[in-house]
């Protein structure tokens, strides 16, 4: 399995920008296609996990409604590095974000991160 280590988030005043980063490592990355899928989730207190973006290794993106036109998404093969770019923060944003990836073909997210909280004040 992949291991997916988060940094970043923290705590930010509406309006204002906050950046997640996600790196995968392990053996199976010898195959490029085990992290063919890389993306983030978040889950607010009291919430159902929700799906926030994602993108491939052909950079084909996926966004949510929720945060369309103020996240950003993207990847580093080189690195193997995820990032979520945060802006125009809402204090519906408020949650913990995951990082997670998944194989080619696969239907299911099969590694995850070990979770970052993200709070935005109003």
């Amino acid at each position: 399995q992949v291991h997916l280590e988060q940094s970043g988030g923290g705590l930010m005043q509406a309006g204002g920008s906050l950046r997640l980063s996600c790196r995968a490592s392990g053996a199976s990355l010898s195959d490029p296609f085990s992290i063919y899928t890389m993306g983030w989730f978040r889950q607010a207190r009291g919430k159902e996990r929700e799906f926030v973006a994602s993108v491939n290794r052909r950079g084909l993106d996926t966004v949510s409604d929720a945060v369309k036109g103020r996240f950003t998404v993207s990847r580093d093969h080189a690195t193997n590095t995820l990032d979520l770019q945060m802006n125009s923060l809402l204090p519906e944003d408020t949650a913990i974000y995951y990082c997670a990836s998944r194989p080619f073909r696969a239907s299911e997210f099969s590694s995850w991160g070990q979770g970052t909280p993200v709070t935005v004040s109003s």
